[in-house]
């Protein structure tokens, strides 16, 4: 069993352990998809402790944005990198 998928049965677990069915937990483990994005809602359910479902599926969506952002950053980052680069050696087209 790969680090992924421990971190995701421990996910489950804790979410069954609150009371919640074993489908709910399944559920936010695979909307989450990374082993990162479950440790953070792992310490958001030891920490905040939710009552409710709604709570927790809104903190998976906030999660989940975050992790959309950050992928935008460093796509966005990549990409003037490569026009910065582009517009420092020329196209390659030119002669003098």
């Amino acid at each position: 069993m790969d680090e992924r998928a421990k971190t995701a049965a421990q996910l489950i677990y804790i979410l069954k352990v609150m009371g919640y069915p074993e489908d709910f937990g399944k559920a936010v483990a695979l909307q989450l998809r990374t082993e990162k994005a479950m440790r953070r809602m792992i310490g958001y359910l030891r920490q905040a402790k939710p009552k409710h479902p709604e709570e927790i599926a809104d903190e998976m969506l906030a999660i989940m944005e975050e992790r959309e952002a950050w992928i935008r950053k460093k796509s966005a980052e990549y990409y003037n990198q490569k026009y910065n680069e582009t517009l420092l050696r020329g196209f390659g087209d030119e002669e003098d």
